[in-house]
């Protein structure tokens, strides 16, 4: 990155004081340990209205500027999204300094959440002090939507705040989720839309028996073998210009007594599908049944959908984050919709533009979890540069 990035800004000092302070806080998955009460005290000042929502046991904050005695020009919303849980830390007398007790050595910070995802919110928290600051009078609003529920099940976190904003007709124009999505370097990588996951569960019933009788039995385990070949093979869709081909894999199969002279009555199988825009739920079941219907299997099939697909195309949003990370770091990112799921796809009911950038997620959930302090400064930068392009 260039090196006047090198000299720190008060606005940069701020955001590694505000990385120390969250990844002191032991927020294991879903308790917060007081970082959002800490957060909203800092957005509280700044002239932020705050709601907490605290549900099964999850704390989640929805802070947001009023039009500022502008009611008839909203001007458009940006929303910082993130998370304030980490997940656990693994074997202590691993780590090479105590996991909530953070650390610098060679240039880096050390400790659990210090790039997934801390250094994001203070960097969101810096970033939006420095602009509010030099700019009281913009044209667009700021927001916060932070959960302590995205390293946990994810059921009573980002999506009942969203439920909330929906059910009161609130809308948000734009939204960065603080997600570590670069690869190698600061500014590599914006992810600007996630695949769906399509959860199967199938039964494939036979009849048990003795396996010296084979004429009196049926065995679904031979029953199901081509279909589950098939299945394998098939190919459900080639993918489109942000999203690979749609996949299907087997994470879980058994049948069996534990016998070995007794042929299994059943067969379970568990599956997944990660998919984008090219295939829908409702064609991805339909295909499923029709080769399990065509192979005249006796079975029963439920289905749990994990998560829609989302996509953020090359609108405004795109195009601001990633101006502002060439200005910041000389790079022109790829835009991405690989890896897992995202609070995203909770949002995007809410949002019609949602991308995810944040530091390099090389150490994520790791022993000696750490981000550069470069990238926490370089990171600040961006959001801000961001906030002057839309909200100014």
């Amino acid at each position: 990155m260039p090196p006047s990035l090198l000299d720190n800004t008060p606005m940069q000092d701020a955001a590694v004081c505000y990385a120390h302070e969250l990844i002191g806080r032991r927020s294991l998955t879903p308790d917060d340990a007081g970082c959002q009460a800490w957060l909203g005290a800092r957005l509280s000042a700044l002239g932020f209205t705050l709601e907490t929502l605290v549900q099964g046991g999850v704390t989640n904050l929805w802070a947001w500027q009023a039009a500022q005695g502008r009611p008839d020009q909203r001007g458009p919303l940006l929303c910082f999204a993130g998370h304030t849980d980490v997940v656990p830390t693994g074997p202590l007398d691993k780590w090479a300094s105590d996991p909530f007790t953070p650390s610098q050595r060679d240039g880096r910070l050390y400790g659990r959440g210090a790039a997934d995802m801390k250094s994001s919110i203070a960097a969101f928290l810096a970033a939006s002090e420095a602009f509010v600051q030099d700019h009281p009078e913009a044209k667009g609003r700021l927001a916060f939507l932070i959960t302590s529920d995205e390293e946990g099940p994810a059921i009573d976190g980002t999506v009942r705040v969203v439920e909330a904003l929906k059910a009161r007709g609130e809308r948000i124009d734009y939204c960065i989720v603080g997600e570590p999505t670069c690869v190698t370097a600061l500014g590599d990588t914006i992810k600007n839309g996630r695949r769906g996951s399509l959860h199967g569960r199938l039964t494939v019933r036979g009849k048990q028996g003795h396996i010296a009788y084979p004429e009196k039995v049926k065995n679904p385990i031979h029953l199901a073998a081509p279909a589950i070949a098939e299945l394998a093979t098939t190919e459900w869709d080639t993918g489109n210009e942000f999203f690979p081909p749609t996949t299907w894999q087997v994470s879980n199969i058994h049948a069996g007594t534990g016998a070995t002279n007794v042929v299994p009555g059943a067969l379970e199988l568990v599956f997944n599908f990660r998919h984008g825009t090219a295939s829908t739920v409702a064609t991805l079941q339909q295909r499923v049944h029709a080769i399990l219907d065509r192979h005249g299997l006796d079975y029963a099939l439920d289905w749990e959908i994990g998560a829609q697909p989302f996509l953020t195309g090359r609108g405004p949003l795109v195009t601001a984050l990633t101006k502002a990370i060439r200005s910041v770091t000389d790079l022109t990112p790829t835009l991405s919709t690989t890896g897992g799921t995202s609070d995203g796809r909770f949002i995007i009911d809410v949002c019609s533009e949602v991308v995810e950038f944040g530091p390099i997620n090389a150490s994520i959930h790791q022993i000696n979890e750490s981000v550069g302090l470069d990238e926490v400064r370089a990171l600040t930068q961006i959001y801000r540069q961001t906030l002057e392009a839309l909200l100014a």
